[in-house]
């Protein structure tokens, strides 16, 4: 694999060599020096031009200069286009490095998000500022308010009648679905918040939680990863009990910090649709899981 060094070069020599290229930004994990680094990183580069004419949906271009990847997607000629004029390359090439190339033909709009200028032809009189200053506060997880510790709660509760019925009615799709999507989303806000009340909120668990091992005591990242399940409904059943076990203390501790109100009864009232419901469905035969 090409080092950091190498990849960073070669899109430096591209753009030095292309006066329509008038400025480079590094965003995303890269321009962050607070998240680890390792090989699998993405480079997320925007090239700012003049005229996005040539570099709209142009992958030749890009392949002549950057070599050809192994798959390169082009959201803006997928379904649901942004349609905003600007236009990406996203690159995996042989040797796994990835390479995200936004072209944009407007001024750069800073949106918080950590970022770092590699390339100002213009000297701070075109697209980019003179300098971007990184907020690394962009990702940190943010403390709730009563408002949303309460939607977090009763969406969590809510949301699991769907599992429960969609185990009963065997409907395995729709129940992975409720549950890794809408309910495990919930639970994942409650862990931030959590980690917050332990570590202070000037912090992040990135995308998708993936950090939330680090900051996690062991024994409840442990009840944590008993809460995945395969497609044997006794399996989504335990996942369920972990999450809700899980999330029951979670939620306390973060009530208790913030001197929220936690509405017990609404938990126990799921609780209890979810033994109806168990009962139910292990009495009937076609719903006897996989």
């Amino acid at each position: 694999m090409r080092t950091e060094q190498e990849v960073m070069d070669l899109i430096l020599d591209v753009a030095k060599a292309d006066e329509r290229i008038r400025a480079v930004l590094l965003v995303g994990s890269r321009a962050n020096p607070h998240v680890p680094k390792d090989v699998y990183q993405d480079y997320d580069i925007t090239y700012f031009v003049q005229d996005m004419t040539p570099f709209y949906n142009n992958p030749e271009w890009v392949e002549e200069r950057f070599g050809k990847p192994l798959i390169m997607q082009m959201p803006e000629t997928m379904r649901n286009p942004m349609g905003d004029g600007n236009f990406n390359y996203m690159m995996i090439y042989p040797d796994g490095v990835r390479i995200d190339l936004s072209f944009v033909g407007s001024r750069y709009v800073d949106d918080g998000e950590p970022a770092v200028i590699l390339l100002d032809k213009d000297k701070g009189r075109g697209f980019l500022p003179p300098q971007v200053v990184p907020n690394y506060r962009y990702w940190h997880i943010r403390p709730p308010s009563p408002l949303f510790f309460y939607s977090c709660c009763n969406n969590f509760w809510w949301c699991l009648n769907n599992v429960a019925k969609g185990i009963a009615r065997d409907e395995l799709p729709y129940v992975m679905n409720m549950l890794n999507v809408w309910v495990r989303s919930e639970l994942h806000e409650m862990i931030n918040w959590y980690i917050g009340t332990l570590h202070g909120f000037n912090l992040t668990t990135g995308k998708e939680g993936k950090y939330i091992k680090r900051y996690l005591p062991p024994g409840l990242y442990a009840q944590y990863m008993a809460t995945f399940c395969g497609s044997d409904y006794d399996d989504v059943w335990a996942a369920v009990d972990a999450m809700c076990d899980l999330f029951h203390t979670l939620a306390l501790a973060v009530a208790f910090h913030f001197g929220f109100t936690y509405r017990q009864e609404e938990e126990e009232g799921m609780r209890e649709y979810i033994r109806m419901v168990k009962g139910q469905a292990r009495s009937t035969p076609s719903t006897a899981g996989r």
